[in-house]
């Protein structure tokens, strides 16, 4: 995929979640089941950097546990960062607007919104922030919105710079394959002004029809492609499992580690 169409993608995505980033965020008021499972591998001590943190429940469920380490949540919609913002929290947590697909290269100020006391406030800081070494990198259902493997690669690598050596990256993506009504809402290309041999092997346009009609751009990764990932950037996979959806099978986790 060439850097225009990749552009273009990004876009789409960026639009959709600018329209219905409240629409979604109705959608996802509760912990996934494949995510609880996660938590549970927790000792309740780790600095936890959340990619993709959308409207903030994993930090919700982390305070609702009474997690000790630090928690920072990033993500590029502003509507759904200003809900996470909304909801009080009962542990050390800071967000920041941040488009990941930009991580490899950023250096510029970022918007960061940091706990304090019993409210939140918004305050500006630069790309130090996220830096550092995290116990727990998670992106869950971020990486199928990442078009092309270049850029999936980047943000591999920046997150094995960011993980302590012992830390682990544990993630999640959609397999919408799994289900016929959601495969029902596959659209042609055309509908976005891009060519089906412009996109990658595994990439495709679904619909949204909640709150108006929207259109986003998502791949669909196999356990295969997952694993060639995790090699080329440095990682181990130390386990896989699916979970989510009425069939139990509509999100592919996996845990890495650093080789």
């Amino acid at each position: 995929m060439d850097s225009t169409t990749a552009a273009r993608l990004i876009e789409l995505n960026r639009e959709f979640y600018t329209r219905f980033g409240d629409a979604f965020s109705a959608t996802r008021q509760r912990i996934q089941p494949g995510v609880r499972r996660v938590l549970e591998m927790l000792k309740g001590d780790e600095d936890i950097l959340d990619l993709g943190c959308g409207n903030g429940e994993l930090a919700r469920e982390l305070a609702k546990r009474g997690h000790r380490g630090s928690y920072l949540g990033v993500d590029f919609s502003l509507p759904l960062l200003r809900e996470a913002e909304s909801q009080p929290g009962h542990f050390s947590a800071r967000f920041v607007e941040l488009d990941l697909t930009r991580l490899s290269r950023i250096s510029d100020q970022s918007s960061v919104i940091s706990h304090q006391s019993d409210h939140w406030s918004l305050v500006t800081d630069n790309w130090s922030l996220i830096t550092g070494h995290w116990s727990l990198i998670t992106a869950f259902a971020v990486l199928h919105h990442i078009p092309s493997t270049e850029l999936r690669l980047n943000l591999l690598h920046v997150v094995r710079q960011l993980l302590k050596p012992e830390g682990r990256f544990v993630h999640s993506n959609w397999q919408f394959l799994n289900s016929e009504k959601l495969k029902a809402r596959i659209q042609p290309w055309e509908a976005v002004s891009v060519s089906g041999s412009e996109v990658e092997a595994g990439d495709y346009l679904l619909d949204w029809r909640s709150g108006g009609r929207g259109l986003r751009y998502v791949h669909h990764f196999s356990e295969e492609e997952l694993s060639e990932l995790a090699e080329r950037s440095g990682f181990r996979m130390s386990e896989t499992f699916y979970s989510d959806g009425e069939n139990g099978r509509l999100g592919l986790y996996q845990v890495w580690e650093l080789v």
